[in-house]
């Protein structure tokens, strides 16, 4: 079953046209379907450098305890 819309001839041409215009590249914008792209990363940026301070910080105390004999 083909579950896609079918097109005007108007609106297909439109839609080719918008297609094959080069991006902007001097003023890009996100999509405005893709909302994740407008707000600002609410991530842990902090998280990957706290972790790898934290394993060298452990192995540095293992080397000189001689734990890791």
């Amino acid at each position: 079953m083909d579950t896609r819309e079918s097109q005007t001839p108007e609106e297909e041409l439109q839609h080719l046209k918008e297609v094959s215009q080069p991006e902007d590249y001097e003023h890009p914008e996100p999509e405005e379907t893709q909302p994740e792209a407008r707000e600002p990363s609410r991530g842990l940026p902090w998280v990957l450098p706290l972790v790898i301070v934290l394993a060298v910080a452990a192995v540095g105390f293992m080397l000189l305890t001689g734990v890791a004999d």
